[in-house]
């Protein structure tokens, strides 16, 4: 009852507020163009007011103006007061018309006042709440960004742009004085301390960097110069998507923000020629990798999707994931050990699919160090496994996810990683210089850290946040790649459409003949220490006051930085942006068959050292580093490590 006492309130005062509006129209159509009029003296004596206000008053209700929200009043509300405005115009003639004095110029010139004073008020009180009222208490906006962008950014934004106190350019328009549409520009990006300073602390001030490019060091240099001051950054995406009516989707600089790399968007048709009505198999499902494959997947429309890990609790939540997302996609959960023949014998035969995305792995260096005979068989006898009963089970292609550890390897998890790729290369070689159009083709992708999976440093980091501190690094010069989880499996499945041939590319076709491995575009590596500065900042806090940063050395397997290929190759480049190939050393796989057999037995034994023996013999270059003794960083990356510094 009090919902509907309030509303007809508000009805009754928007009938009452627009009808006097529509008197006031009829005043200014009289005195403009009563010289005119031929209009009886009673029309003038008074009547006009009243015409005015019936008028609008009887045409207002078949257009419901009189129900609509002044504050949210937007473009089909505007159109109804003009369809409103001109049944009243044409009431006002036809009242004249009878009275026996007709005034079309009356008329016209009436309803067109009525609509300029109806839309103008609406408008006008909008302006009042969401500028000029809003400006109280509220933040000043500072916009970073090149001209294009921040005057993109006050077109498509209005409401912030009228919280805009100065602009912070680049280019030709970055000379303090100057103006862009009617703000001043404060200065260029390297300024902002003193500009922040300047400006003093009386205001409420925001930073929002309007540049979608605006990224890595950058950004990284204006959010501790404004961090300095205490003042808030933002961030928008890509404006182009924006309508004129649409907020702006500001979020806080994120840590992917601050990566020194542009993102790579993989070719869509490519994918879908790929994967669209095939039946695909992802091993390792519930891990980060393997869950954001089987998400990216989806999207594609497959035949089906096979989801294999054996995990339930993480295989459930993918599954959560795909319901929501693609709830008609047909797929399958199987709960299964990779190093188990019989049973991924069974996954096969039964499923029966074309393509396999093998992302199960042991990861976790330390852990692996710890029980090296359990990551010999998940991630060499594991991996054998899954290639062999694929290649029986006419599978059209074979993706293994490889890592940077692989390269160079100082640990058993790097080592077991280079075993497999070795494997998979020795495969994949024989059958492309065959030339069997149906015998399976292996494609091996390796790359660096992906921010956020499972075990990595950026969750321990979070997880110390929370509980205060102190964060702990190994080493100050640690260093490692890192790429966000949802670009690099966009390049893996982009490496695979280029491995298998649904995308084109002869120079990646005559590179995989000689053994060769896609290399993910990581970008230059990130000091861990500075990863670890970013965080606490990010998160409003002070690096050595709020929260502390502790060393603790170098853990068993643990190398101060990664290499994505050896030193004797040259990476050559592909047809596609953010992938490139290298070409290690192959053997024969006869070869490699021989040693893995005896490793697997090995293995199985709990011999741990015969194990490494036997890898050793397969890949040379490892050198166990099983107590975290710190070597010296590449040559190429210690000049990054100096830059940094």
């Amino acid at each position: 009852m009090a919902e509907c006492l309030r509303m007809t309130r508000t009805i009754a005062l928007n009938c009452m507020l627009d009808t006097v509006l529509g008197g006031l129209a009829a005043s200014l159509a009289g005195w403009a163009c009563g010289y005119q009029v031929p209009v009886s003296d009673r029309v003038l004596a008074g009547g006009v007011q009243v015409l005015g206000m019936a008028g609008l008053g009887v045409a207002g209700w078949p257009f419901r103006v009189f129900q609509q929200h002044w504050r949210f009043a937007g473009q089909s509300d505007f159109w109804r007061l003009g369809g409103a405005c001109a049944l009243a115009s044409g009431l006002v003639l036809g009242a004249t018309d009878l009275l026996g004095a007709p005034a079309p110029a009356f008329g016209m010139v009436y309803g067109m006042a009525a609509f300029v004073l109806l839309a103008g008020v609406r408008g006008g009180y909008q302006y009042w709440r969401q500028g000029l009222r809003g400006l109280e208490g509220s933040q000043r906006v500072i916009v970073l960004g090149d001209g294009e962008d921040a005057s993109r950014f006050l077109a498509l934004v209005p409401h912030m742009g009228r919280r805009v106190a100065g602009l912070v350019l680049e280019g030709r328009q970055r000379r303090p004085g100057r103006r862009l549409r009617g703000l001043p520009v404060l200065g260029q990006a390297g300024d902002l301390r003193a500009i922040l300073a300047a400006l003093g602390a009386d205001e409420n001030w925001m930073v929002v960097v309007a540049d979608p490019h605006f990224r890595g060091e950058r950004l990284s240099t204006v959010l501790r110069m404004a961090h300095e001051s205490g003042t808030p950054v933002r961030c928008m995406p890509d404006l182009s998507g924006l309508t004129g009516t649409a907020r702006a989707p500001l979020h806080p600089v994120r840590l992917a923000d601050l990566l020194p790399r542009q993102p790579v968007a993989p070719n869509e048709q490519g994918l879908a020629s790929m994967l669209r009505g095939r039946r695909v198999l992802v091993t390792g499902a519930g891990g980060s990798i393997g869950a954001e494959l089987v998400r990216q997947i989806a999207r594609h429309a497959p035949a089906e999707l096979i989801l294999l890990d054996m995990g339930e609790f993480p295989l459930w939540q993918v599954d959560i994931d795909l319901e929501a997302m693609v709830p008609a996609l047909k797929r399958h959960l199987v709960l299964a050990d990779i190093r188990d023949h019989a049973r991924i014998e069974q996954v096969f035969a039964r499923y029966r699919p074309e393509l396999v995305f093998h992302a199960a792995a042991l990861k976790q260096v330390p852990m692996v160090e710890a029980n090296p005979c359990e990551g010999l068989l998940t991630n060499v006898t594991g991996t054998r496994i899954v290639a062999d009963a694929a290649s029986r089970h006419g599978v059209r292609a074979m993706v293994l996810i490889s890592t940077d550890k692989a390269v160079n390897p100082a640990s058993v998890m790097g080592v077991s990683k280079r075993i497999a790729e070795m494997y998979c290369q020795a495969l994949d070689a024989r059958v492309r210089r065959a030339g069997g159009p149906e015998a399976m083709r292996c494609v091996t992708v390796r790359f660096g850290n992906v921010m956020g999976s499972t075990g990595s440093v950026i969750p321990l980091f979070q997880h110390q946040l929370v509980r205060g501190g102190p964060l702990t690094v190994t080493d100050p010069r640690m260093q490692r790649y890192f790429m966000t989880v949802s670009e690099a499996v966009g390049l893996v499945l982009q490496a695979s459409a280029c491995g298998t041939g649904a995308q084109e590319d002869q120079l990646a076709a005559a590179l995989l003949r000689r053994g060769g491995v896609f290399v993910l575009d990581m970008g230059t590596p990130v000091r861990i220490l500075e990863l670890a500065r970013q965080m606490i900042v990010l998160a409003g806090l002070r690096p050595g006051r709020d929260v502390q940063i502790h060393f603790t050395g170098l853990r068993p397997g643990e190398k101060l930085a990664e290499d994505l290929f050896y030193s004797q190759e040259i990476l050559q480049p592909t047809g596609c942006p953010g992938l490139r190939m290298a070409t290690p050393r192959t053997v024969d796989l006869a070869q490699v068959v021989n040693i893995m057999d005896a490793l697997t037995v090995a293995c199985r034994h709990g011999d741990s050292a015969q194990a490494l023996d036997l890898a050793r013999r397969l890949v040379p270059e490892f050198v166990h580093n099983p107590h975290g003794v710190a070597s010296q960083v590449p040559a190429g990356q210690a000049d990054v490590e100096r830059n940094a510094s």
